[in-house]
């Protein structure tokens, strides 16, 4: 019946022009913040028209089909559906990502994430690099295209978040060099054969302490993963956990590189440090200043404490 009814209104729409000014008259009054921009791509995704064929071709007329496809996309926008996966894609590092409801939407402050890995391992011709909490897999492809040589792991607890990342894998030709794991943080690696042989352990983990969760914009507390967002009772569970397990399979001066929230970086570093296993060396700020990324080295006498 909904459906009904929004072709029957859209099939009301005589011009491109018409079509626009009404999806962004319905996006305003839901609330969305650049109502016209967002319409415009919208438009853009169905009728294959950039934002300035669309201002030049006002006059245009429609299909019923194409006015239903643009009405359709506008009203799961206006619920507050995030535009990523309203439009199926995100942007990250260059590259346009597969998204979906199964898996967090790439954010550009997980850049600093594979810059700092690249980093470390561009003079390494075998680095072996682990992606916690892979997701839609942008961290993973994203490191595989810059290091050729290097092998990826990808890590995920959620089978759909898998088949996501699988494709953006896929997409980007670089599924044959990346191994895709399923199961809780590091657990999996355990049947890889890697004690003290990762270069790099990265992750974006879920830092939001659990009673923030519902503040959140309704794009992000309705719609995102749960389980890629909530992090414990003060955000940082995941981090605690990865502390402890790291050891165990990072070379001895091989790093943990995990994105936190505002204002957790010292409570990571503190607690990182207090286990004796590992050195800050780097605390990596975003371009809002803020404190993003932290970066330990696995300590050179962890290694028989890590093995034993």
């Amino acid at each position: 019946m909904r459906q009904q009814q929004l072709a029957d209104a859209a099939c009301s729409v005589s011009s491109l022009g018409e079509l626009l000014r009404k999806s962004e008259s319905r996006l305003d009054a839901a609330g969305i913040d650049q109502p016209a921009l967002e319409s415009a791509w919208l438009v853009e995704h169905v009728l294959k028209l950039s934002p300035l064929m669309q201002r030049i071709n006002t006059e245009r007329g429609l299909t019923p089909e194409e006015c239903e496809g643009v009405q359709v996309l506008v009203e799961r926008r206006a619920n507050r559906e995030p535009l990523q996966y309203v439009l199926g894609t995100q942007e990250f590092c260059g590259r346009d990502f597969f998204v979906t409801p199964s898996v967090l939407i790439p954010r550009p402050e997980s850049v600093l994430l594979v810059e700092e890995a690249v980093r470390r391992c561009v003079q390494i011709s075998d680095a072996t690099i682990v992606d916690v909490g892979t997701g839609s897999g942008c961290l993973a492809v994203s490191v595989a295209s810059a290091l050729p040589t290097a092998r990826v792991l990808a890590i995920d607890a959620s089978t759909d978040a898998l088949v996501v990342a699988r494709n953006n894998m896929a997409r980007y030709g670089v599924e044959a060099r990346i191994t895709c794991l399923q199961g809780d943080l590091l657990d999996p690696i355990g049947q890889e054969g890697l004690p003290n042989q990762v270069e790099v352990i990265l992750s974006n983990p879920p830092y939001i302490p659990d009673g923030d969760v519902e503040t959140l914009q309704p794009e992000v507390r309705d719609f995102e993963p749960r389980l890629a967002l909530a992090g414990g009772h003060d955000g940082m569970d995941v981090h605690r956990r990865l502390i402890a397990q790291a050891p165990a399979y990072l070379k001895p001066g091989g790093a943990l590189l995990m994105e936190v929230g505002i204002g957790q970086a010292a409570a990571v570093c503190r607690h990182a440090e207090e286990g004796g296993r590992f050195r800050t060396y780097a605390v990596l700020r975003d371009q809002g200043g803020i404190e993003r990324v932290v970066c330990f080295e696995k300590k050179e006498e962890s290694l028989s404490s890590s093995s034993s």
